[in-house]
């Protein structure tokens, strides 16, 4: 088991995937002479929608991943499960012969792994950041740590020996395992509170103070309508989740559109269409404001339903040369842009109102598609504060 247990650590210093490594684990330990015909290992996520991540090999099937939503209730299938057992009780490992007509342990999982052919089930759990692995914790809130559960279809199922070799192995499995759940849990969380292209250049080690480069872009300025009067006449907890069923909308069109989402400011979000990234940025980013309008229809007449208070947006578009990178203090630093075309793009916004319009883009962005997108109107030039040059400006009829 030594062999195998270097090879397993090899894995985690060189940051290889669950999915990559696990089925060549299981490969080795078949080598290795332990009949395994299931592996199971799951482990907590830090994302914002996914509570759980389980990683499984069948010896006839492959590799599969599953993302389990993240809950604030455990539906009763978790509560039913192997893995809700040995959180809630102060167990280390549990060991069920599958075989037997009278068995200790018996959860729905069992059934189908005996119409599998299963004989026997092993499963341990293992914290990384706690003294007593043994001692029980919220099922709902687990520690960081993993769950790892294996069944064979040998008859008499797993020897102690095997056994034996398997719990050897154990330490360096989550060794392992935290390496990559923590390369996990960096991209999660860099992602959800920097926006994905941001998370991949932080991680790859762009996180000098003052380190940027030029890109072009469209920039996507948007914002609430009417939020001051709604966040003085409603309470606070239905204040956040009317931000959060609208910016779900705005931030899935975006990014499903190939925009970068790079912050929120109070009811405001700031996002880019990188030009190098989408050649047709342009057009790209007319369409997703068209979608927008289309969403906020949608999502105002199923609040009306529910009786939910609702409201509307403005977005400004507006193309140019960006600073993207690193910029604020020693210690707390914002990935962002800046320059001209951000401020015009912000003064194109404050425009909103005063042309009595929601939706306002620059000559930058519609300027070579208006014979194209038969919605554009001109709607003339204006000057705008702190802008050197008159801007003609678009909306969408």
């Amino acid at each position: 088991m030594k062999d195998l247990a270097d090879w397993l650590v090899q894995q985690g210093l060189e940051n290889a995937p669950v999915e990559i490594w696990l089925e060549e684990f299981c490969n080795r330990l078949l080598t290795a002479g332990i009949p395994i015909q299931r592996a199971n290992i799951t482990l907590r996520a830090h994302h914002p929608e996914i509570g759980t991540v389980a990683f499984r090999w069948h010896r006839e099937g492959g590799n599969e991943r599953q993302d389990f939503v993240r809950r604030t209730s455990a539906p009763e299938e978790y509560i039913l499960s192997p893995i809700y057992y040995l959180l809630a009780n102060n167990v280390e490992e549990i060991r069920q012969n599958l075989t037997v007509d009278d068995p200790e342990l018996n959860f729905p999982i069992f059934d189908e792994l005996r119409e599998r052919g299963a004989t026997d089930y092993f499963a341990v759990k293992r914290f990384f950041l706690r003294q007593n692995h043994a001692a029980p914790v919220d099922p709902m809130h687990a520690e960081e740590g993993a769950i790892i559960s294996l069944a064979t279809d040998a008859v008499g199922g797993f020897t102690d020996p095997q056994l034996d070799g398997l719990r050897q192995l154990i330490p360096p499995l989550c060794l392992t395992l935290k390496c990559g759940a923590n390369r996990l849990m960096a991209e999660d969380i860099t992602a959800a509170y920097l926006g994905r292209d941001a998370s991949k250049r932080v991680l790859s080690g762009d996180i000098t103070r003052g380190s940027s480069e030029t890109i072009s872009a469209v920039i996507w300025y948007f914002d609430l309508q009417n939020f001051t009067k709604l966040s003085e006449a409603l309470p606070g907890h239905s204040i956040i989740e009317l931000l959060n069923a609208y910016f779900a909308e705005v931030v899935e069109i975006v990014e499903r559109n190939g925009g970068n989402v790079l912050k929120f400011m109070g009811d405001g979000m700031l996002a880019i269409f990188d030009i190098n990234q989408i050649p047709d940025a342009h057009r790209v980013a007319i369409e997703a404001a068209i979608e927008l309008r289309a969403a906020f229809t949608d999502q105002n007449q199923r609040r009306v339903t529910d009786g939910l208070p609702t409201t509307g947006f403005t977005l400004s578009l507006h193309a140019g040369d960006v600073l993207y990178g690193n910029i604020g203090g020693r210690s707390r630093l914002d990935f962002t842009v800046v320059g001209p075309a951000v401020n015009t793009t912000s003064r194109i916004l404050g425009m909103c109102n005063a042309l009595d319009q929601n939706i306002l883009l620059s000559s930058k962005v519609a300027g070579e598609l208006v014979e194209e997108v038969p919605s554009l109107v001109s709607l003339g030039q204006y000057r705008l504060r702190g802008v050197a040059e008159r801007q003609e400006l678009f909306t969408l009829d």
